[in-house]
Parts: C-alpha cells; structure tokens; sequence
C-alpha cells in the first residue's frame, strides 16, 4: 500500500509524542502568506543620487587594474577617494589623506602623465625634487596642481608642505580645465 503524505507536524509528533500538543499552526506561518509589508522588497522608488550642491563638483580617482591591490593596502578604494570642487575650496581625500586649500590658492593646473607605476601604486608619493605631492591610482594621466602657497597634506604635523599637487582623476581634461577657469577668476578678481 502507497504511504499517504503526511504534514510536517505530523511527522514530529511521531517523533516526539510531546510536540502533538503544539496546536494548530498559526496563519502568519501558512503557506502562501504575505504579510502587509514584505521587509526585502522595495516600497519606493530607489534612492536618487546625491545632488551635489550649486557650484560643487566632484571628481572620481581612475583605478587602474594594476594599481588597484597596491592602493587597497593603504585604504585607497573608489569610495574613500576624490576630488571636489566647490566655488570656494579644493578638496582632495584619498583614503586616510585629506588635503584642503582654497581656489585663490591654486595657480595653474595642467593634464601630465603617464606616470611610473612606481610613482603611483600605494599611499601618495612625495617628489623629492620639488616636494610636490601625488595622489595617483593610475599610469596613465593626471592633474599637475600649482599653488601660490604650499600647503600640508603628506604627514600630519603639517610641517612638510607642497607647492604642488597631482591627481588621477577620471575625467583629467575637465579637472584642468575647471581649476583653470576658476583660477582664472580668481586673479581677475
């Protein structure tokens, strides 16, 4: 004789006579229930993009393959690196790094690369030749940054500072153009 499918209650109360007094199984537990607001699924529109503020723009670093283990060692990842352009500052965070200087401070700003991967890989790269410093995570090209005044931003105490700075952001030509212009009006001012 075929065995007759038996419930999952019924099973365990086979097993242990105790669970028989259990009771029926409640309806929020019933197959094919939903309950009123399913907590994995969406109950609106996905979230929009950060709306930068007027006269705000932010750059994203270019990752190069390569370079990638290299900067993740030290904490530099895509989402811990950048470069953002308000009317008044330029800011540049790159992992545990952040440097901030005013506009009126930047004098000239020009595409260069490419660049050693030496040069690149890893935490930012201090030029012994003029002390400028790199903030790179690619070979392939990036943004020349004169100042007026040097600024701090490769060791904490701030007394080693920089007359200049380069970036590897994705969009080079924009970065240079942008910091140019505002440069720019900075001394017509």
């Amino acid at each position: 004789m075929p065995r007759q499918p038996r419930s999952a209650k019924q099973a365990l109360s086979e097993i242990d006579p105790a669970n028989a007094a259990v009771g029926p199984i409640p309806e929020a537990n019933q197959p094919g229930h939903h309950p009123p607001v399913e907590q994995d699924k969406p109950t609106g529109p996905p979230p929009r993009p950060r709306a930068w503020p007027a006269g705000e723009r932010r750059f994203a670093f270019a990752f190069e393959p390569a370079v990638v283990p290299a900067a993740a060692f030290v904490g530099v990842t895509p989402w811990t690196a950048s470069v953002t352009v308000t009317d008044a500052d330029l800011e540049i965070r790159f992992g545990l790094w952040h440097l901030t200087t005013s506009l009126d401070n930047v004098a000239d700003a020009e595409v260069t690369g490419p660049y050693s991967w030496l040069k690149v890989a890893g935490p930012p790269h201090l030029s012994l030749r003029d002390r400028g410093i790199t903030f790179a995570t690619t070979t392939q090209e990036g943004v020349c940054i004169r100042l007026h005044e040097p600024v701090a931003g490769i060791e904490p105490t701030g007394r080693l500072r920089h007359p200049g700075i380069t970036v590897t952001v994705d969009d080079a030509e924009q970065l240079a153009s942008l910091l140019r212009d505002r440069a720019g009006r900075a001394v017509a001012a």
